[in-house]
């Protein structure tokens, strides 16, 4: 076997890998040379058809899906990703020179976001490869619980325990519930010792579990006047001051940090982006880590190396004007089998992976490194001094605080305190109220132009938008195993809910000082990242085109029309090819990521549906908002302990709905498919067996076809007709889309 003799100190500590994509490139050209094909016969034949607005209709839709094509093309067009090397970083930087971390975990409701969940979320962060001194774990509860409180508490003295025990045996998976189960390390291999250990843990852990149990089961939390819990006595979770608990501020366990920002129902607080500003300035005052890794409560650290491998990226970069933040991607566990819901995110495999040869991957809210100079407004080749920063610039940008403002001169001019020179923070707990107050922010630029920015559900990709606008870049990192997991949604109605809020946060942003085409043009983004940023925005308006696509076959078959060509023109095989050539191009990436044949439909389906549902919904939201008829709710994605098991610890998969309105537009185009296809066949019965074939032609196959193909789609809506108790779509809702395709179905006789 060859040795490698090369210096390690002259390897790379990041690696950025090229993907051949000439194949795709390929392919993605003949489709979009098809699609063009098409525009041009609709137009040359625009003239000639009887139901004029009908073919428009076509003509506008299909200009937007190649509109929406050309886009992705322009995002896939180069493919790369990065590699690192955490065992080069270790022998080439000592310790000592590793920057501080701040570690955020948020969380906004007990019930919604289960406490079991978060504190695993916590020990694994908690029991990660890096030196405690230079870690400070903050949990930001906004639903202010003493539950939340009292299992932090319980959990940093287990991690007394559990903090030493993975380190001591190197344990990789670093969450106790997933590391306790029956397919963790065999135990007949390990010593007595181990073994030993490790059931004394387990037990504890259990304990634990029982703790927290039992805490949240208490309606009321048993609050003690005169113990730690005194604040949270008749609390109300909208209406409190604020609260700070440091919790451990030993050396053997990183800081950990309890915050309940002050709520008045007086103040607007801005949801998670409001949380987040408020963790940044009290970090800012306690630690003041020159970076800050902000991760969702159900994301917990998969792999005990991931700051290393983070490391890597920001020691490797040639100066720190690179890179505004490191980003890792969201990945699941416990996911269901195939992806029924299509929420797993497996399809955007290939768009991070274009968006990580442009300016850099989104920032997606949850598993990333931030700069804390980057969040405080800075732009690259920003160089200022500690005797250039003026107190009244302070003042104006970054609030009333003293504390605050000396932290940030600190960081704006890089001159970071020493770890061991910080005071403790318990004794700064005084100035860290005083900067958690709901009217703190009030004439400063938080929210504007300094920390996570405001206008939008979706506060990440806004925020992530605004860093590449000033010209930073970002990098996106895949290890093995990956770095941090999540639970996605198993529900139906929580998955069209996120899908909801992402959808109208995104298309809030065209509407704000942030559009990336102004970005472009104002500022430092890069046109083919404000194309990427166009794509995802566009969600919204996209339901529209979806939902008028999906009603033309509908359309046609029962006014004896068509908006397809017919088999015997030369124009169908435009339609044909781009059906089957798209399709086995998915297909054929599907396969590529190791998905199975059901995966890929699923991902196809569940496309369909929930861009005529969620995003359709989520499109409405933001134009009443605009009207002022609506405004913005922020809805928390219900997690779950054990993702996508029932009751009785099967996997499921099944559909379930709710009385929400978001299914309305997927029931309606279900019921005028299934009109049109039995007009369709009634028709064929009236004719002769010798005609039948004539008279299909002049049906329509390609319509026929296309209302065949929705109703698969939507087959789980069709089962759900039938179906009892949450797997049975309500009768109200039956009955507003039966009402809604009825006068669909009027008006096209009218038209007939």
């Amino acid at each position: 076997m060859a040795i490698n003799t090369q210096d390690t100190t002259c390897l790379p500590l990041q690696e950025t890998i090229v993907h051949n994509n000439k194949t795709p490139r390929a392919i993605e050209l003949v489709i979009l040379a098809f699609l063009i094909s098409m525009l041009v016969y609709r137009v040359i034949f625009l003239k000639d058809q009887n139901h004029y607005i009908m073919w428009l209709l076509a003509l506008i839709c299909e200009a937007w899906f190649t509109f929406i094509w050309i886009l992705g093309v322009c995002i896939k067009w180069n493919q790369c990703s990065i590699k690192t090397y955490p065992d080069r970083l270790l022998k080439r930087v000592d310790e000592f020179e590793f920057p501080a971390v701040d570690v955020f975990v948020t969380t906004a409701d007990p019930i919604l976001e289960p406490c079991i969940l978060t504190m695993n979320t916590v020990l694994s962060l908690l029991a990660v490869d890096y030196p405690t001194d230079k870690l400070a774990l903050y949990l930001s509860d906004d639903a202010c619980s003493p539950v939340t409180f009292y299992s932090l508490v319980e959990t940093t003295k287990f991690a007394k325990l559990w903090v030493p025990f993975c380190k001591k045996y190197n344990i990789q998976v670093r969450a106790p519930f997933r590391y306790f189960t029956s397919k963790s390390t065999q135990l007949e291999h390990n010593p007595l010792e181990f073994q030993h250990e490790r059931k004394m843990i387990k037990n504890e852990y259990g304990n634990l579990c029982k703790k927290m149990e039992l805490a949240s089961d208490q309606r009321p939390f048993n609050c003690y006047r005169d113990s730690d819990f005194a604040d949270f006595c008749d609390v109300n979770r909208s209406d409190h001051p604020a609260i700070i608990k440091v919790i451990s501020e030993t050396t053997n366990l990183p800081h950990v940090i309890y915050i309940s920002r002050e709520k008045n129902p007086k103040h607007h607080h801005h949801y998670k982006a409001g949380a987040m500003n408020v963790l940044t300035r009290v970090s800012g005052v306690m630690t003041n880590a020159p970076l800050m890794l902000n991760v969702d409560c159900d994301m917990y650290a998969n792999n005990p190396q991931v700051f290393l491998h983070a490391m890597c990226m920001v020691f490797d970069c040639k100066n720190d004007q690179d890179c505004g933040f490191y980003a890792f991607p969201q990945a699941f566990y416990d996911g269901l089998k195939d992806d029924p819901f299509g929420n797993q995110l497996d399809n955007y495999y290939y768009i991070d992976n274009g968006v990580a040869s442009l300016q850099g991957p989104f920032y997606g809210g949850s598993n990333c490194f931030h700069r804390r100079k980057v969040i405080y407004g800075l732009s690259p080749n920003d160089n200022m001094e500690t005797g250039n920063i003026r107190s009244e610039y302070l003042h104006k940008v970054f609030g009333r605080s003293f504390e605050l403002r000396e932290s940030v001169a600190q960081i704006l001019s890089r001159s970071n305190q020493k770890v061991e020179d910080r005071k403790s923070p318990s004794s700064l707990i005084e100035a860290t109220t005083h900067v958690a107050s709901c009217s703190y922010e009030y004439g400063t630029h938080w929210g504007g132009k300094v920390g996570l920015l405001y206008g939008s559900a979706t506060e990440d990709i806004l925020t992530g938008i605004s860093i590449h606008g000033r010209g930073w870049k970002s990098i996106n990192c895949s290890t093995d195993p990956l770095a941090f997991l999540g639970c996605v949604p198993s529900t139906f109605p929580s998955s069209l809910a996120q899908q909801k809020r992402w959808a109208s946060g995104v298309l809030e942003i065209l509407f704000t000082d942030k559009n990336p085409l102004l970005l472009t043009i104002k500022g430092k983004l890069w046109f083919r990242q404000a194309l990427a940023y166009c794509w995802i925005c566009l969600w919204g308006p996209r339901s529209i085109a979806e939902i008028c696509y999906a009603s033309l076959p509908a359309y046609s078959i029962l006014t004896g029309s068509h908006f397809l060509p017919r088999i015997n023109e030369w124009a169908f095989i435009i339609h044909v090819g781009i059906f089957f050539i798209y399709n086995s191009y998915l297909l054929w990436e599907c396969k590529h990521q190791g998905l199975s044949l059901r995966t890929w439909w699923n991902l196809q389906k569940m496309g369909r549906v929930t861009a005529m549902t969620a995003w359709f919904f989520g499109f409405l939201t933001v134009m009443l908002k605009f009207v002022g008829l609506s405004k913005t709710v922020f809805e928390i994605t219900q997690k779950e302990y054990k993702s996508g098991y029932d009751n009785d610890g099967k996997i499921v998969g099944r559909f379930t709905y709710d009385k929400s309105l978001i299914i309305v537009p997927g029931v309606f185009i279900l019921f005028v498919n299934m009109a049109a296809l039995i007009n369709g066949v009634l028709k064929l019965l009236k004719v002769n067996y010798g005609e039948i074939w004539i008279d299909a032609l002049e049906l329509g196959i390609g319509e026929l076809f296309c209302s065949v193909l929705m109703l698969l789609c939507f087959w789980e809506y069709l089962k759900g007709l039938f179906g009892n108790g949450k797997y049975g779509i309500p009768t109200s809702t039956i009955w507003k889309s039966g009402v809604l395709a009825l006068l669909f179905v009027h008006l096209c006789r009218r038209f007939a």
